[in-house]
C-alpha cells in the first residue's frame, strides 16, 4: 500500500510518499511555505497534494496533512501563530479544492502517533511526544492510537505556566510568550528559552546550537532544571511510560541522558521513571504520523 503524508509548517511544506506497514519513505518533496497571504498558501499545499497523487496515479490515495496550532474539530478554524491561515479553514478550503476527504492532525499529535508505530516508543503503551525546537508541545498516544483531546488541543505544555519555586530559585523574570501570556514553560524550556536564559545571566543573547556547543554549562544547568520540573508537570497528569523527544534540540548529544536526570531529581517518592528516547524518525515524523492516521479505519 501507498500512502502519502504532509507535514505544514511554519517555514516549508514536506510532503513524503510512503510505502508498506512499516512506512517507509520512498520519495520527499518540501517546499517553502508561503507567508504573503492565505491563497498562495492553499495553492502551495494543493502543488504537494497533486505531486504525491501523481506519483501512484491514484486521486483517492489516503493522505494525512500534519498542522501546528489548534484545529477546531467543530468547526475547522485553525488557530497557528506561524501560518497566514491562522482564524481560517484551511482543512475544508483544500478539500473543497479537491472534491474529496482529507486527514488533518496537529503536528505534535502526529509525532507522537508516529514514534508509537515503528517508531523509538514502539515497545510502550503510553508515549508522550515532546518537541523541543523554537517553542514548546507535545501529543499523547495511547496504545498505538491518538488519545481523544477536548477541542483540538494537543498537549499545549508550551503554554502551561512555569513552576514559581523553579523561577526564585534562579532568579529569573518572568517573559512574555508568543502567546500573549506570561511566563509560559516555552519560555524557558525550548530552544529560544534556552537564550532567554543565556541573554539574562550573560547580557547577551547566544543560540541554543552554540549553547550546545560548549562553554555555556551554567545556562544549559538552569535549562535543564526548569526542563526537569516540565517533565515532572506531564509525568503526573499524563504518565507516559514513554518520552519521545523531537525538534531542532533533541539532536544535542546526552540530551535524553540530561533530561532523566533532571527529571529523576523532581520526582516524587515511588514514582517511576519513563524512558526518555529520541525520536526514530526525525523530521519525517509529522508528515509520517499523518500518513499513518489517514490509513486507520
Amino acid at each position: 500500500m501507498i500512502f502519502g503524508g504532509i507535514d505544514l509548517g511554519g517555514s516549508k511544506i514536506e510532503a513524503r510518499l510512503f510505502n508498506g506497514p512499516e512506512a517507509r519513505t520512498m520519495d520527499v518533496r518540501r517546499v517553502a511555505t508561503p507567508t504573503d497571504s492565505y491563497d498562495s498558501l492553499l495553492d502551495q499545499l494543493s502543488a504537494q497534494i497533486d505531486w504525491l497523487i501523481a506519483q501512484t496515479k491514484d486521486p483517492e490515495m489516503p493522505i494525512g496533512i500534519a498542522v501546528p496550532g489548534i484545529l477546531s474539530p467543530d468547526t475547522g478554524v485553525l488557530i497557528a501563530a506561524n501560518l497566514v491561515a491562522s482564524g481560517l479553514t484551511p482543512g475544508k478550503d483544500i478539500q473543497d479544492r479537491f472534491g474529496r476527504s482529507f486527514t488533518f492532525a496537529n503536528d505534535c499529535m502526529a509525532f507522537a502517533l508516529s514514534e508509537a508505530n515503528g517508531g523509538a516508543a514502539e515497545a510502550h503503551d503510553t508515549v508522550l511526544g515532546l518537541i523541543l525546537g523554537t517553542g514548546l508541545g507535545g501529543g499523547i498516544c495511547v496504545n498505538k492510537k491518538l488519545a481523544p483531546r477536548h477541542g483540538g488541543i494537543a498537549v499545549e505544555i508550551g503554554h502551561a505556566a512555569l513552576p514559581a519555586s523553579a523561577i526564585a530559585r534562579h532568579q529569573l523574570p518572568l517573559w512574555e510568550c508568543g502567546c500573549g501570556r506570561l511566563g509560559c514553560m516555552e519560555t524557558c524550556v525550548s530552544g529560544t528559552g534556552l537564550s532567554n536564559i543565556a541573554h539574562h545571566l550573560l547580557g547577551k543573547r547566544v543560540n541554543a546550537e552554540t549553547i550546545w556547543a560548549g562553554g555555556y554549562q551554567a545556562c544549559l544547568d538552569i535549562w535543564a532544571d526548569i526542563t526537569g520540573e516540565c517533565l515532572m508537570t506531564l509525568q503526573t497528569t499524563l504518565a507516559p511510560d514513554c518520552i519521545v523527544l523531537g525538534g531542532g534540540m533533541s539532536n544535542a548529544p546526552g540530551i535524553a541522558e540530561l533530561l532523566r536526570g533532571a527529571l529523576s531529581r523532581h520526582m516524587l517518592e515511588g514514582m517511576a521513571l519513563p524512558d526518555i528516547v529520541v525520536a526514530q524518525h526525525g523530521d519525517s515524523s509529522g508528515a509520517r504520523g499523518a500518513a499513518l492516521l489517514a490509513c486507520q479505519p
